[in-house]
């Protein structure tokens, strides 16, 4: 019996045609049989989708949360405060009551019943804004004081509210009329009219069970606001419950479709590659094929360019991240230390000097190593103090002994060293110059092209750094300018608002005092009328230099206005500020000042007080120094005065 060979063949077909399908599926969901760029393409899609979902998801939970919580803010939250309120106001009309029937004066009686009518005109107000929504004052009627203003909405959509409010209102409405049946009865009774001995028991009694009623229901309507508020509180729980859970899921979803798309996609970039790498290798043992062609162009150079790609990547990312630290650094001494670590650690550069240009342009200091000794700077001390007579400071060119000897004169001939001195270009002019110093006698063994690369690194460091060392030049100027007057150097009350916590927090953790003088010029403005304001202000100049004489180096002196000036005395004793005081007011009495017809002398008159002697507060005791300085100027002038409680006539500050 014979067996037919066709249906093995045809199942051998058809499991290869299978395995066909099968494998062109896998290809098309991984992109192998797509060029890169398609690949790349689909990829992006694919991640733009899942960003999309999770996206969607996120704005509409956050639309619900946003619907509720403005539910809750606006609407639930504040009804219940009123509902609060009108509670707290039912009770101290609980209070009134009592208060009228126990009262044995007839003004009290009229005062006490008053008083009831505005709470109960207040919670008609309060139930105004819960019907028709609006902004709601609470005043406290034994003070007549504001203690809270809010905006309220409608309750026309809620109906509580509004059975709430149309409940509370016939109730108010009826405690409107039983405080005066009250207060009219209990007149009646301190008049002698003696109405029936019923009347007053039974006025008081009806009236406190409608205070009762109408507390039941404020109260039962604050339960109802407080379950609101619980039930979208735990939607909102529950919603942001749901899309995190649901967000982890597509995340975790997502997560595994792109790592496994990743694997593919590269692995379906990096078969073709690894193939080059070996037929290259393979060409370099002289085992290859030569009849075997490489159709990829210079594609044969990618190992090489990547690795030189890597190279410069990081040489930008460690420019970058040096970048970003310098940035964060707090002053320029730092970032100058900074730049000098990379010199050393990085290029491989171990001598070098940075020299900073100080705001006048005309001197220089080193920067770096700092409190560098003169003898241990390789060029003349004159640039120190003339800055322009430094060659690279002065062209803003690169200097090099290396490639022209003696090409700047400054450089001391005698030490030894070759030097390359970089300029800092900082907002279009010469800001400093980085000196690189080389020995002289090993510079034959030294290559030249090594010393070149390791300059222009050091050069890119330089270059990174230069908007950093702008920036906080400019910031260290701005604090300067923002915090000190120009005219006489002295703080500003700018610095008194920025730093005078900080002072104080300092005086009270040391268990010190602050003396507090305020100065005034007298007659300062006939100086001005007299010889002018050049004169008037080359005295405020010579006054602000005797006030720092006569204080410390830890004292802030500060021109507080005008010809009024501030003395802070940090950690004084008792009583010292009042002789610092004196002293600045003899030293400048004696002074002579000049004028273009000769000399005069000034005089000035002080107030003084302590902190916290005086008060506890650190601007009221500035005040009280300000009230002690009138009270030298009310009495002549040209007099020191210690503040004392009975100049300050005010109720409060």
């Amino acid at each position: 019996m014979r067996t037919s060979k066709f249906p093995v063949a045809a199942h051998a077909m058809q499991a290869e045609g299978s395995k066909h399908v099968i494998s062109r599926i896998i290809d098309f969901i991984t992109f192998v049989g797509l060029p890169i760029r398609k690949k790349f393409l689909l990829f992006s899609i694919g991640v733009l989708f899942w960003f999309l979902v999770i996206f969607v998801m996120s704005v509409a939970t956050l639309y619900d949360i946003n619907r509720r919580s403005t539910n809750i803010v606006d609407s639930i939250i504040p009804h219940d405060r009123i509902a609060q309120k009108t509670t707290r106001k039912l009770q101290s009309l609980h209070v009134d009551a009592v208060e009228i029937t126990d009262a044995s004066n007839l003004e009290f009686v009229t005062q006490r019943t008053m008083v009831s009518k505005s709470r109960l005109k207040d919670i008609d107000t309060f139930l105004a804004a819960f019907a028709r929504g609006g902004r709601v004052h609470d005043y406290s009627r034994d003070t007549d004081e504001l203690i809270e203003s809010f905006e309220v909405v409608p309750v026309t959509e809620y109906a509580e509210g509004a059975k709430y409010v149309q409940e509370l209102s016939g109730l108010i409405e009826t405690l409107g009329l039983a405080f005066d049946e009250l207060a009219r009865v209990k007149g009646e009774l301190l008049q002698g009219r003696e109405p029936e001995a019923v009347a007053l028991p039974g006025v008081y009694q009806k009236l406190q069970k409608d205070l009762a009623a109408a507390r039941t229901l404020s109260n039962g309507f604050s339960a109802k606001s407080a379950y609101l508020y619980q039930v979208q509180s735990q939607k909102i729980k529950d919603a942001v419950h749901c899309t995190s859970s649901a967000v982890v899921v597509v995340l975790v979803i997502a997560t595994s479709l792109l790592a496994l798309f990743t694997i593919w996609i590269s692995r379906s970039l990096a078969n073709p590659i690894n193939s080059m790498i070996k037929q290259i290798h393979a060409l370099g043992e002289g085992t290859a094929d030569l009849s075997q062609k490489i159709t990829v162009s210079t594609k044969d150079e990618i190992g090489k360019l990547s690795s030189e790609f890597n190279g410069l990547m990081e040489s930008i990312h460690g420019m970058a991240t040096f970048k970003k630290v310098i940035e964060e650094d707090d002053t320029l001494d730092d970032v100058y230390h900074r730049l000098g670590r990379e010199f050393r650690n990085v290029v491989g550069l171990e001598e070098f000097i940075i020299f900073e240009v100080e705001k006048n342009a005309k001197k220089m200091k080193a920067a770096y190593p700092f409190l560098l000794p003169h003898e241990e700077i390789h060029c003349h001390e004159d640039i120190l103090v003339n800055s322009d007579l430094c060659r690279a400071r002065k062209t803003g060119h690169q200097v090099s002994s290396l490639s022209y000897p003696g090409m700047c004169r400054q450089f001391r001939a005698d030490t030894g060293k070759e030097h390359i001195c970089l300029p800092m270009i900082v907002g279009g002019s010469t800001g400093g110059v980085v000196q690189f110093l080389f020995d002289k006698n090993g510079r034959a063994t030294v290559h030249t092209d090594a010393i070149d690369r390791k300059v222009f690194a050091a050069a890119q460091y330089i270059q990174e750094s230069l908007s950093v060392i702008e920036a906080k030049k400019l910031m260290n100027t701005l604090r300067e300018s923002a915090i000190k007057d120009s005219l006489t150097g002295l703080y500003n009350r700018r610095f008194l608002q920025d730093y005078t916590e900080t002072l104080v927090a300092g005086a009270l953790r040391r268990g010190k005092a602050i003396g507090l003088i305020m100065c005034d010029l007298d007659y300062f403005k006939q100086v001005n009328d007299t010889y002018g304001h050049d004169v008037g202000d080359a005295i405020l100049r010579e006054t602000a230099a005797t006030l720092t004489e006569c204080v410390r180096k830890t004292d802030f002196v500060l021109r507080f206005g005008g010809e009024e000036f501030l003395v802070l005395l940090v950690d004084v004793e008792e009583g010292e500020a009042l002789t610092i005081a004196e002293k600045i007011r003899t030293t400048l009495a004696a002074k002579k000042l000049k004028v273009p017809d000769g000399t005069l002398t000034k005089t000035i008159s002080l107030g003084v007080s302590e902190f916290p002697t005086d008060t506890e507060g650190i601007w009221q005791a500035i005040k009280y120094a300000d009230v002690a300085l009138y009270e030298a100027k009310h009495r002549g002038r040209n007099l020191t005065v210690r503040f004392a409680s009975e100049m300050w006539t005010e109720a409060k500050f």
